[in-house]
């Protein structure tokens, strides 16, 4: 029988959760991998031949289509609060494109048997109203019966083509902005782990239900040279493939990183660290050089991010116009530059 919906707490249903349930890159790469010769379509501007965070095909006008998947397990017990977040997840990714979206529809995978439609229809409720703060409609869906609750969004968006916005366009010397801090996934397995400290828990739920919509903007701005958001692979991933696109490497000053509370370190010696992150460093470690505090360095720039923030490269004549963007949008503690993009060199990433 289902369980009550009033003593249900999502995270004890399913084994991953949120961006952490992600395959690793290293996997990703060989489940993606193709002997077949796919025909060539000279209207798709991007597709699987670049590590993106969305399709886009070129509609003959001026502008293209923007096309993306987003799902995952619950990071969170609220059911509202958890498809709030799956839902500005899956949006992320149009921004992250420079895009407009205009179109989602819902995928729900649901334990029948276990958890009572009741919370369900919670889940698809956080939706709507996080589709509604984007201007867009949630349009439908499918849904299925699963062994654990399963919930996100396909999106559609609209953008320039003028606009198009890629992680692997950087330029040598670009400025690197974040504008969500960082540690989500150490919040989320610590309140698993019961040591969740008092006043930080709802910090976490409360940073992933932001829209990126700043991103839309950003499309706009043609020095800004590649945009991407950080998600589960963590800022090192993500920034990895920036820069391996790009044919470069990059600098990261871990003091300018913003962290979604001081205590990390805190929680990292505590043990609190998904194990996403050391499937991202299984993954990517070797890429990158640290020179400060190894242990804490990886732990948070590898740290499993869901919703997490957009990672913009911008050149240094371009930085005026998005400090002024960043700050229309309330982004004013997202104004320092978190490092640089550089010459190739012999690692991907320098951690300083």
């Amino acid at each position: 029988m289902p369980e009550p919906a009033g003593k249900i707490r999502l995270t004890q249903y399913s084994h991953g959760a949120g961006c952490g349930c992600k395959i690793s890159p290293m996997l990703l790469e060989k489940i993606l991998h193709s002997n077949f010769a796919m025909p060539d379509n000279d209207k798709l501007i991007v597709g699987n031949h670049s590590k993106d965070d969305a399709a886009v095909l070129d509609l003959g006008n001026g502008t293209a289509l923007i096309s993306t998947t987003d799902f995952f397990m619950p990071i969170v017990d609220d059911p509202f609060e958890f498809g709030r977040i799956a839902s500005a997840n899956a949006i992320s990714d149009v921004y992250a494109m420079g895009g407009k979206p205009v179109l989602a529809i819902a995928i729900l995978g649901w334990p029948i048997n276990v958890l009572p439609p009741e919370v369900a229809q919670l889940v698809i409720e956080g939706s709507r109203s996080i589709c509604k703060e984007a201007g867009i409609p949630l349009a439908g869906g499918h849904s299925i019966d699963s062994p654990e609750p399963i919930f996100g969004l396909a999106v559609n968006g609209l953008v320039s083509t003028s606009s198009i916005k890629q992680n692997n366009t950087a330029r040598e010397g670009d400025h690197l902005f974040l504008t969500k801090r960082l540690g989500v996934g150490i919040l989320t397995t610590a309140e698993k782990k019961g040591i969740l400290k008092e006043g930080h828990e709802h910090i976490a739920a409360e940073q992933m239900m932001q829209l990126n919509s700043v991103g839309e903007r950003l499309g706009n701005i043609s020095t800004v040279n590649a945009m991407t958001d950080v998600t589960g692979f963590g800022l090192l991933g993500h920034l990895i493939e920036m820069a391996e696109g790009s044919g470069l490497s990059a600098e990261v000053n871990l003091k300018t990183i913003p962290l979604i509370t001081p205590d990390l370190a805190d929680y990292i010696n505590m043990k609190a660290v998904p194990g996403g992150t050391n499937r991202n460093l299984d993954s990517y470690g070797s890429k990158c050089r640290i020179h400060v505090d190894e242990t804490l360095a990886r732990s948070i720039l590898a740290d499993p991010q869901t919703s997490g923030g957009l990672l913009i490269s911008v050149s240094t004549k371009g930085l005026n116009e998005v400090r002024a963007l960043l700050t229309e949008f309330e982004l004013t503690d997202f104004l320092t530059p978190i490092g640089r993009i550089t010459s190739k060199g012999e690692f991907v990433i320098e951690v300083r």
